[in-house]
């Protein structure tokens, strides 16, 4: 009984951790198109995508390619994407 309540346990946490980690993304997609003044409209033109895909994006609705993201940071916020592996 207990090591059935701890695999519940485990796959709800890595569940949990994965959302997590996307919405992170979609929140910072978000933070940083509007602190550039831009629209979902004017990101997607400027990244070669359509707003109800950045829509998505920012509300965890959707996964993103590397490369898109990559676009998105890029071309249509004019930003350098930063990524860090950190062992802990």
């Amino acid at each position: 009984m207990i090591s059935v309540c701890f695999a519940l346990y485990r796959e709800k946490r890595e569940e949990f951790e994965t959302e997590y980690d996307t919405f992170k993304l979609g929140v910072l997609i978000r933070q940083a198109r509007e602190e550039k003044g831009l629209t979902q409209d004017q990101l997607a033109e400027l990244a070669g995508t359509n707003k109800s895909y950045i829509s998505k994006l920012e509300r965890n609705l959707k996964d993103i390619r590397f490369s898109t993201l990559q676009r998105i940071i890029n071309e249509g916020l004019g930003a350098h994407l930063d990524i860090s592996i950190r062992f802990e």
